[in-house]
C-alpha cells in the first residue's frame, strides 16, 4: 500500500476540482432501486468528490414527496453536486401552453438546477424545442435537452425544393423510426446556440452495449459538438471502460450510482488503446 496516493485533482492529472466543464459524473438517483436518504448521504460522504450530478431518472422525482426532493437536493448541494429533473418534461405540453413555465418555477422551488428536454418524447417543432431552451436559460437554470440517434420519420425534413415561404403539408406521424446523425448534430447545435449548457445523447442505437457501440456516430458527435458539451450514458462498467479508452477521463457519463467508484479508478489510469481491461481485476487496491 506504500505506493497508494490520494486523488488530487490537479489540472496535470485527469481533471480539475469541482465545479467541473469536463470530466463530469451524473449519477441516477431512485428509479431502477429505491435510494434511501441515508444511502444517498453515504454515497457523498464517501464518493461526493467523484460526483458532479444527481439525475432523478424517469421522472422518478413526480412520484416522490416534495419535501423529500428538497431534503435531497439540499444534501446534493452541500457536496457541490447539482440536481438534474431527469427526462419529464415530455408530459407536460398536454397540460396546456403555460404548463412548461409552471415546470421550471417548480423545479426551482425543489431545489433542481438542470432541466433535461427530451427532444424526441417531446415531439414538437424545432422551434418550439429552442423556445424551451430560452426559457429554462431565462429561469436561472441549466438546460440538457437529449437526443436519440432515430428520429420519427415524419421529422426529417423533406429534402424537395420548394419557394421561399411556401405552405409545406405537414407529414402525418408515423410509427418508423429512421437514423440520422446529422439531423441530431444540426438540432443539437442550435440548442447550444440558443445557450444550453450541454448534450445528452440517448443510448438507445448508440452505447448500449460495449460489444455493441456506435463508434462512428460517436465519434462524429463529439468532433462537431465538443467533449466538453456532450454527454453519454454509459449503463454497465464495460461501457465505461470503453469510453475511458476512446476519450480519456474528460469525457462526460452519467451512470448508476453503484458505478461511481469504478468509473472513477478507470478515470485515473492511462489506459491506452491497446491496454487489456482492468475490470474485474485486483487494480482498486494498487
Amino acid at each position: 500500500m506504500a505506493g497508494y496516493r490520494w486523488k488530487t485533482f490537479f489540472e496535470e492529472e485527469d481533471r480539475p476540482e469541482k465545479p467541473r466543464r469536463f470530466g463530469v459524473t451524473e449519477m441516477r438517483g431512485p428509479h431502477f432501486s429505491l435510494l434511501s436518504q441515508n444511502h444517498l448521504q453515504d454515497v457523498f460522504e464517501s464518493m461526493g468528490q467523484f460526483v458532479d450530478g444527481l439525475k432523478f431518472a424517469g421522472g422518478s422525482h413526480s412520484l416522490i414527496p416534495k419535501s423529500y426532493i428538497k431534503e435531497v437536493t439540499a444534501m446534493a448541494h452541500k457536496h457541490n453536486v447539482y440536481v438534474s429533473s431527469g427526462d419529464w418534461a415530455e408530459h407536460l405540453p398536454r397540460k396546456g401552453p403555460s404548463a412548461f413555465q409552471d415546470y421550471i418555477e417548480e423545479c426551482k422551488r425543489l431545489g433542481i438546477d438542470t432541466i433535461e428536454i427530451d427532444a424526441g418524447s417531446l415531439g414538437v417543432p424545432e422551434d418550439v424545442l429552442l423556445r424551451y431552451v430560452r426559457l429554462v436559460k431565462s429561469g436561472g437554470l441549466r438546460a440538457k435537452p437529449l437526443f436519440a440517434v432515430k428520429f420519427n420519420k415524419s421529422d426529417i425534413p423533406s429534402k424537395r425544393d420548394r419557394a421561399f415561404g411556401s405552405y409545406v403539408v405537414p407529414t402525418p406521424r408515423t410509427s418508423e423510426l429512421v437514423e440520422d446523425v446529422d439531423l441530431l448534430i444540426r438540432r443539437a447545435e442550435r440548442c447550444l446556440e440558443a445557450g444550453a449548457d450541454m448534450i445528452m445523447i440517448d443510448a438507445d442505437g448508440v452505447c448500449r452495449q460495449a460489444d455493441s457501440m456506435r463508434a462512428d456516430i460517436i465519434a462524429k458527435v463529439v468532433s462537431r459538438l465538443g467533449l466538453e458539451k456532450t454527454m453519454f450514458e454509459a449503463s454497465n462498467p464495460k461501457t465505461s471502460e470503453w469510453f475511458i479508452k476512446q476519450y480519456g477521463p474528460r469525457v462526460n457519463l452519467f451512470v448508476d450510482h453503484s458505478q461511481v467508484m469504478d468509473l472513477e479508478c478507470l478515470r485515473g489510469r492511462n489506459l491506452g488503446r491497446d491496454h487489456a481491461s482492468v475490470l474485474g481485476s485486483s487494480y482498486f487496491l494498487l
